[in-house]
């Protein structure tokens, strides 16, 4: 597929705001592909910006937390750009990826989050669980805009 993938319309990005629990991703080079208990916080900042926290627990065993800031790049706030440098070093170029939401439901519940070029993606919800069935129709929407799903990795969440 050439053209890019759709985003919703528009976000609420204090709505937005909050915890979610990872559910699927594709691999990223970035993410220890065994991680589990995957969860991302949004904080909306005064000025706009997101502050994005990740935390799983690796491959030792142990919790490991990387912190960020996302910027809508447009009025939609459905297109992000997150960097995960430190605040000193975030004017370098090429430091940032791209979040966009390709998918949200409207009570703020699920979200699916993909890059541009197709090759990253995230199944997100408020609970650590997800039933089959519903998990199933999101990752359909992420096919129907092209994003191979054969390396997909289902997240282990224990969390009650």
């Amino acid at each position: 597929m050439t053209q890019e993938p759709m985003t919703v319309e528009s976000v609420d990005l204090q709505r937005y705001a909050g915890r979610w629990f990872e559910i699927a991703r594709l691999p990223m080079r970035y993410e220890d592909p065994t991680a589990s208990e995957v969860t991302a916080d949004y904080t909306l900042n005064d000025d706009g910006t997101v502050q994005v926290v990740n935390r799983c627990i690796n491959e030792d065993g142990q919790w490991e937390t990387s912190q960020g800031q996302a910027e809508a790049v447009d009025d939609t706030h459905a297109k992000l750009k997150v960097t995960f440098m430190p605040s000193g070093l975030r004017w370098i170029p090429f430091t940032d990826g791209d979040y966009w939401i390709i998918g949200l439901d409207a009570d703020y519940q699920t979200a699916l989050v993909g890059s541009p070029n197709r090759k990253y993606l995230w199944l997100l919800h408020r609970n650590p669980r997800m039933t089959e069935e519903a998990k199933r129709l999101w990752l359909a929407k992420a096919q129907a805009q092209g994003y191979d799903l054969s390396e997909l990795i289902d997240t282990p969440q224990t969390q009650a």
